[in-house]
């Protein structure tokens, strides 16, 4: 076999990502759990061969395929606007995992006001890392700032939880049941943005087709924030909608009435399943590598686009997860 060619453009997804279909194989590749057991050595290594051919050096015997999987455990791992190494529980790999064990003990233990609380700030503390980590562009963000924006989504997501909770208590237990989702999703349109302040701020960045920054939009940043918020909460919906109707029905069976411990882990591995296809296909709704046209973009922007690249008409930008 011969040395593998340069011309292998490993700066975008190994599918086509215009379509759904493209995008979801991506995501069920960038969210597959077993990229949490790889070592330290490996990641490296990935990281090795990646920049290596990206910098015209090819390691040798390296095949087509070693290189899309090294690509994808580098993204795995690597944040893709700053490159620095992302902290375990905030790799998109550790959705599934993390939240199947938070979100099924939120629908477990959802009667009591202290466990509401207690998860509910599992969840929310989860959550803040996550969009950190996965946060668009490179602009930094302080303690201060990712601080308050914490504590914020956290007050948030426990007085919804609480409020919604309060507010059920002479309705039918089903519809109790369905008070964490109602949290997790008002409190996604509060921790995000919040996390994630600083794009609103100062703007994200924006490159022509070629990748080459044209500047920095904050419209860019609302409409990415905006994709986002829409998919985690769709990616919610089927782990917190379907499981509680299956566990109303059956707690009313013999079977868990004697074996009322089977409750939490039956909960936990449905809302796993449930996961295992929504995040990846959720992910999938918007593209990662998002569009929007300069004639949307703020008018400094747009002016100093069209004065150095006359025919830009549409912008790219990373919408973040």
């Amino acid at each position: 076999m011969g040395e593998l060619p340069l011309d292998i453009n490993i700066q975008e997804p190994r599918w086509d990502q215009s379509t759904f279909l493209g995008r979801a194989r991506h995501f069920f590749t960038v969210t597959d759990p077993r990229n949490l057991l790889l070592s330290g050595a490996q990641l490296e290594a990935s990281r090795n061969i990646v920049q290596n051919y990206r910098a015209g050096v090819v390691t040798p015997g390296l095949t087509e395929d070693q290189l899309w999987r090294a690509k994808y455990v580098y993204d795995s791992a690597f944040h893709p606007d700053t490159g620095e190494k992302v902290v375990l529980i905030g790799r998109m790999s550790a959705q599934v995992p993390m939240n199947m064990t938070i979100t099924g003990c939120m629908l477990t233990f959802y009667r009591k006001t202290p466990t509401v609380v207690f998860w509910q700030w599992v969840n929310q503390s989860f959550n803040a890392v996550v969009n950190y980590s996965n946060r668009s562009g490179d602009a930094p963000i302080t303690v201060g700032q990712l601080g308050t924006a914490y504590v914020s989504a956290t007050t948030g997501a426990v007085a919804t939880a609480l409020g919604l909770k309060s507010l059920t208590k002479h309705l039918p237990p089903l519809v109790g049941r369905f008070v964490p989702f109602a949290a997790v999703a008002a409190a996604n349109c509060i921790n995000i943005p919040l996390m994630r302040q600083r794009e609103l701020q100062v703007g994200i960045p924006v490159t022509d087709e070629a990748g080459q920054r044209l500047g920095h939009s904050v419209t860019a940043a609302k409409q990415g924030i905006f994709q986002v918020v829409i998919s985690r909460i769709c990616m919610a919906i089927p782990a917190m909608a379907i499981p509680p109707v299956i566990m109303d029905t059956l707690e009313k069976k013999d079977f868990l009435k004697r074996r009322p411990w089977l409750g939490a882990p039956l909960q936990v591995g449905l809302v796993g399943f449930c996961l295992v296809f929504a995040t990846p296909l959720c992910c999938a709704l918007f593209p990662q590598r998002s569009s929007i046209h300069v004639s949307r973009l703020e008018p400094e922007l747009r002016a100093q686009i069209h004065q150095q690249n006359p025919s830009t008409e549409v912008v790219y930008y990373n919408k973040g997860l």
